[in-house]
Parts: C-alpha cells; structure tokens; sequence
C-alpha cells in the first residue's frame, strides 16, 4: 500500500470520528431542551430565567459540533501531514 494512500485513508477515517461529535452534540441539546421545559412546567414563574440559561447552554453546546466539523474539514482539506509526508519522500 501507497503511504500516501494510507495517510488520505487515515484522516478520511479521522474525519469521520470528528463528525461523530454532531449525535453527541444533539443528543445532549435534546436532554438540556427537555430539561428546560420540564423546569418551566414545575415553575412557569421562573421561564423567563430558565429560558435564558438554557440558551447560553445550547451556544455552549452547539460549540462541541462546530469544533467537530471544523476539525473535519481541517482534516480533508488542509491536512499538514500530507504536506509533512511530500517533504519527507520528495
């Protein structure tokens, strides 16, 4: 095997895991939404308070994914180690 082929295989595969991060990202909104809405139905005093605390925490989270996908596209498009790999063997 090419170990030029080798090194695109390994950050397809990389890639693939960063962007694994999406279901745990969603899976956890899904539990802080859930939450949220089971805090305003016990006190619908308080929605206003748990509304805003819930959306800093859904930017917090949503930040988890856009790593993930940045990290992805760093992989595919502009992998260092490709460039490391044509120095070495050029």
């Amino acid at each position: 095997m090419d170990p030029l082929s080798f090194v695109f295989g390994a950050a397809q595969l990389s890639a693939a895991i960063a962007l694994l991060n999406g279901i745990a990202t969603t899976v956890g909104q899904g539990k802080i939404g859930a939450a949220a809405i089971e805090a305003i139905a016990r006190q619908p005093e308080s929605a206003g308070s748990v509304r805003s605390t819930m959306l800093i925490t859904l930017g917090v989270a949503e930040t988890s994914g856009i790593y993930g996908l940045v990290i992805a596209l760093l992989l595919l498009f502009q992998n260092p180690l490709i460039a490391l790999y044509l120095q070495l063997a050029g």
